[in-house]
């Protein structure tokens, strides 16, 4: 079976960024993706706006912290995980997120952004041939799970 999913689009807010009491930094974005999409009935582009959350544990969290803002470009690759939990009312609530395990910067670099070349998160670097994105290398494999019964035990 396959979890997997793939979003370009724009950061909405500055991201959050924490760190937990055993010093793992986490960090959760918004991310806008559009599609366009043409009705041949009227001869109009419509534009549909996804709103996406994303979560980034460890290296990518420290790497978000550092050069992602509202309007960065990312590339995220990651799984959709769903978590319940029951509210103050007594009601059944459900979260649908992203967790990331890739991302790259994309679009033009401002002055402060990410280098041109890799940001390693693991001990090996990886090769970077792409002339406008900075490469981000993936997450380690292990993370964290995050429980499921209550979005207050979330650090955000």
């Amino acid at each position: 079976m396959v979890n997997k999913v793939i979003l370009v689009g724009n950061v909405g807010l500055d991201p959050e960024v924490r760190s937990l009491e055993s010093g793992v930094k986490v960090a959760r974005l918004r991310l806008a993706t559009t599609e366009r999409i043409f009705d041949r009935q009227t001869n109009e582009s419509k534009e549909l706006t996804e709103w996406h959350t994303v979560t980034l544990w460890r290296g990518l969290a420290d790497v978000v912290d550092k050069y992602v803002r509202k309007g960065s470009q990312l590339y995220i690759e990651g799984s959709i995980h769903t978590r319940e939990w029951t509210d103050k009312d007594n009601q059944k609530r459900y979260s649908t997120e992203i967790v990331a395990n890739e991302m790259k910067l994309l679009g033009r670099r401002p002055d402060n952004a990410a280098p041109q070349h890799s940001v390693p998160v693991q001990p090996q670097q990886q090769p970077s041939n792409q002339p406008q994105s900075a490469t981000v290398a993936t997450a380690p494999a292990a993370t964290p799970q995050v429980p499921n019964d209550n979005p207050d035990d979330l650090p955000f």
